[in-house]
């Protein structure tokens, strides 16, 4: 068939010999002048094209790319403009043959020319039923991620079953893949997520499911990733992207709930941190209509509570007798019948305005009256308000309520704002619907923000502005204009660095739980609260923080607690400005606080920033600071905000297990990176912020709940079904980490290690040769052994002199470090010497051991090759590539493929 195809013109299986002799020898630029050449020379193109394709080896070990993606990479190049090599000219006889092979090659062996073969011969054109076909065949031989992207990109979704085509994805741990097959496709979302949320049922088993896929073999890190807490985690997230109605996934939606029922007993009742009342809101909110989760709270109240308060809940809700546990129906007999129908909370008539004696002396006190605490709900009330606020040289205090998710919703919508100016508080009622999606409100709003005459004070202001934009669309669309605002976290920050600089203090302040609502329980020595103890003396009570901010009508103690959180701000700004310089604050208070930007417009889309004036500023206010106090103060302020590029060694993370490849791949860049395993809780990720001084790096639910437990914009949010690359690129932007070659494997990538020992050729051969690790026979000289194995290059030969070597910025261990007998280093880390070829020794001048684990690397041919696979993110520093958008996805013409996260450099270990 191909020599029929084939004429005249050169031959394609003596062109494919030849570009493979080139293609061994590395000679790349002989490469492509020989394959531009014979292209021009055969006489079917397209056929010769696919005849050369099926001739070309598949992959090699050491290599990243094969002869045939060059091949196919290099006939794309030459194809523009020359008719012959489009399919206008091919006979409609000749054309179903040139596609089933193309397709052949694709489903067989080189699955990575997918794209240029759909193009060079238009596969999307051929019959539907044949192309499902060649999906099946693909799916049958186990190559489940080939054959959903082939099916994605001939756009066959419709024709094949969605489960069968993305269970396996699932289950290997490829869910990013299982999303980007029903993108775009609403019916296939939602069986996507309401197929996940049926693995969250008590009844679901991994083992049938594996059943019905006899071929699939998991490892134990994908069987662990299929359990109901991470699951649910991945159904809520795709509800919220895919937009999926919470009713059609009831088992995440309750497992959920279950949960933070456990949660709320153990807040009340051993951690005592929510009071009773606000307790029993969040409980009757979570039970609703379940009859599984009220017994189930009258089950934990008979654990942490009395059989007196499990029976008045259980007659409450009018459960059966065979639901009750042991004693609880008795007791409930003996219940009066005024206690049976109405729920035991303490009724709202009976909370007071005024606090108790103890929280006078212990609390921060409002000092204004009731009658001046407003409670807004009607655009009459509204205009009042705006009176008194929006007034030129006018200070007001902000802040916002929501009601605590405890993870049942993703994105919290603010439910109250509060505004105070000097003598009086205004509460705006955001769950009123006439009052809240009245254009009035909105515009009242965005007149207040963007009102450069209006000093609006706030705390820990960004998380507000998230919540603001979550509850009105609006302000995604037309994005807010924020200005005159004050965040006093900045100013809390700098004052925390002036209080303690000195001893090499706190970095940051811990924001905790303790600025807004919904973000977790916590000491109240945190955030705000620190703050106002710091200057006012007297801590802020917020015990009222995970209120149920969404009950009307509010009680008494949540509308003192609402208006305290917002007046203390005014009084805080009041003693700083007066007597800044005891707090270490230049007299424009306003001038620690980064540059405002529009809230909800993308980066993208905001004008450059003048990063040298910035970075001027902020290291004049730091009092010079050194390198990772800046870099502290960076990442306490949101980061991203231009400054003093930083070094990788200064930034210190900790990734999640959900991020473990984004890990790997930071520490080849020589980020200080810990990575939690898979068993670890996501608790451990703030216990490690907090004691070792680092930034989360986390993805999905679990931000929520991290970002609580750490200091302001010291917790980052990444897409993990994004590449590792494209996640290490958004972290070196936002944290503006300017890297270097030699900030390349600096570091080792399993055990964070960054000293090296360097062992010469002559030492490394002694110690080898002592633990019977070499031949017997003396191994041949450096010449002798180019002259025995000519196909082996010479170590350096093919290399130009401007190669790159391997100089790290790391530590250099001294060369007594390692034991001669043991090889063992004081850490306890054995050199991994039997590692090592003994035929390397003649040809590499110098090896480089780890440390912290043994492993051992060398110099390698290709070191050059591999370090270009970093181009694109060594770049992403300088302010002319910063601005880039594209930086993150646009390949380098230096590499075909990506650098994988779990990838080994070329210094071969």
């Amino acid at each position: 068939m191909s020599q029929a195809l084939q004429p005249e013109g050169v031959d394609p299986s003596a062109l494919t010999d030849r570009l493979f002799e080139l293609w061994t020898c590395k000679d790349l630029e002989g490469l492509r002048l020989e394959a531009a050449k014979g292209f021009s020379e055969l006489g079917e193109p397209l056929a010769g094209l696919l005849e050369m394709l099926e001739r070309c080896p598949g992959p090699q070990k050491g290599k990243s790319s094969t002869l045939g993606q060059f091949v196919m990479g290099e006939f794309v190049r030459w194809r523009p403009g020359r008719p012959r090599a489009s399919l206008e000219g091919v006979s409609a006889e000749l054309l179903p043959g040139l596609q089933r092979r193309a397709l052949g090659l694709v489903c067989e062996r080189q699955t990575a020319c997918l794209e240029p073969l759909l193009d060079v011969y238009q596969l999307g054109r051929m019959d539907r039923s044949e192309l499902v076909e060649h999906v099946g065949r693909l799916w049958d031989s186990c190559s489940y991620r080939e054959a959903a992207v082939l099916a994605m990109k001939l756009e066959l979704q419709p024709d094949l079953d969605m489960e069968k085509m993305c269970v396996p994805l699932v289950l290997l741990d490829k869910l990013a893949m299982a999303e980007a097959y029903v993108r775009g496709r609403a019916l296939l979302q939602e069986r996507l997520v309401t197929l996940l949320d049926s693995w969250c049922c008590p009844h679901f088993s991994l083992d049938q499911l594996r059943k019905q896929y006899p071929r699939l073999c998991l490892s134990k890190h994908q069987t662990d990733l299929i359990q109901p807490k991470m699951v649910t985690k991945h159904v809520f997230r795709l509800m919220e992207k895919f937009n999926v109605d919470p009713a059609k996934c009831s088992n995440s939606v309750h497992k959920r709930k279950f949960d933070s029922l456990r949660f709320l007993m153990h807040m009340h009742f051993r951690e005592g941190k929510m009071s009773e009342e606000n307790w029993s809101d969040h409980v009757q909110a979570i039970v609703e209509g379940s009859v599984e989760l009220q017994v189930h709270l009258v089950e934990q109240l008979v654990r942490h509570g009395s059989l007196q308060q499990a029976a008045e809940w259980a007659a409450y809700y009018s459960l059966p007798k065979n639901r009750l546990p042991f004693g609880v129906w008795d007791t409930l007999q003996t219940l009066p019948p005024s206690q049976t129908g109405l729920p035991p909370v303490s009724c709202p008539s009976l909370d007071s305005w005024e606090p108790s004696q103890h929280h006078r002396q212990h609390y921060y006190q409002l000092p204004v009256t009731r009658g001046n605490v407003h409670f807004l709900s009607t655009l009459e009330q509204l205009e009042s308000c705006q009176q008194a606020v929006i007034q030129p040289g006018a200070v007001v205090g902000v802040d916002m309520e929501w009601r605590a998710g405890f993870g049942t919703v993703s994105q919290q919508r603010v439910a109250l704002i509060q505004l105070a100016v000097p003598g009086s508080v205004f509460l705006l009622d955001l769950c009123a619907p006439a009052f809240s999606q009245s254009p009035q409100t909105l515009r009242f709003i965005r007149d207040l923000l963007a009102h450069k005459n209006v000093l609006k004070l706030g705390y820990g202001m960004s998380g507000d502005l998230r919540s603001l934009v979550a509850t009105w669309p609006e302000f995604s669309e037309q994005p807010l204009k924020v200005e005159g605002m004050l965040d006093l976290l900045h100013v809390h920050q700098k004052i925390q660095m002036s209080r303690r600089g000195g001893e090499g203090g706190p970095r940051s302040v811990e924001v905790g739980d303790a600025d807004s609502p919904g973000r977790g329980g916590g000491s109240s020595e945190k955030g705000l609260s620190l703050l106002v103890q710091q200057v006012l003396s007297r801590p802020l009570d917020k015990q009222e923080q995970l209120s149920n901010w969404e009950r009307r009508p509010l009680r008494l103690a949540q509308l003192r607690y609402a208006a305290a959180d917002a007046y203390c701000l005014l009084d805080v700004h009041s003693v700083l400005k007066e007597n800044h310089a005891r707090y270490g604050l230049p007299s424009d208070l306003l001038s620690l606080v980064p540059r405002p930007s529009d809230a909800g417009q993308k980066k993208e889309e905001r004008a450059p920033k003048d990063k040298s004036r910035k970075g001027r500023k902020k290291t004049k206010d730091c009092d010079q600071a050194p390198a990772a106090e800046l870099l502290s103060l960076r990442v306490g302020s949101g980061a991203g905000e231009g400054g003093p590029p930083v070094a990788p060694q200064e930034l210190r993370v900790v990734c999640d297990n959900m991020l473990q490849g984004l890990g790997r791949y930071l520490r080849c860049l020589g980020v200080n990176t810990v990575i939690l395993e898979n068993v670890d809780d996501h608790k451990v990720a703030a216990k490690l912020a907090r004691t070792e001084d680092r930034v989360i790096l986390t993805s999905g639910q679990p931000y929520q709940t991290l970002k609580s437990q750490v200091a302001e914009g010291r917790c980052l949010a990444l897409d993990c079904s994004e590449k590792a690359r494209d996640q290490a690129v958004q972290v070196l932007r936002h944290f503006h980490v300017r890297l270097t070659p030699q900030d390349i494997f600096s570091r080792c990538q399993a055990c964070n290690n960054d000293e090296y020992l360097r062992l010469p050729q002559k030492t490394m051969a002694t110690l080898m040769t002592e633990k019977g690790l070499v031949p017997e026979q003396p191994l041949p000289s450096a010449e002798a052994w180019d002259d025995h194995y000519e196909p082996l290059l010479p170590y350096n030969s093919w290399r130009g002199p401007e190669a790159p070597t391997f100089t790290p910025h790391c530590r250099w261990a001294p060369e007594g470090s390692l034991d001669a007998r043991t090889l063992a280093f004081p850490g306890g880390a054995v050199a991994q010497l039997d590692t090592v070829p003994p035929g390397l020794l003649p040809r590499i001048p110098e090896f480089f051991v780890r440390t912290g684990c043994g492993k051992v690397f060398w110099e390698g041919t290709h070191f050059d090759r591999v370090l270009s696979q970093f181009e694109d993110v060594l770049h992403i520093g300088e302010d002319a590539v910063a601005a880039a958008t594209d930086i993150a996805t646009t390949p380098t013409p230096t590499s075909t493929t990506n650098m994988a996260a779990s990838a080994t450099p070329d210094l071969r270990a």
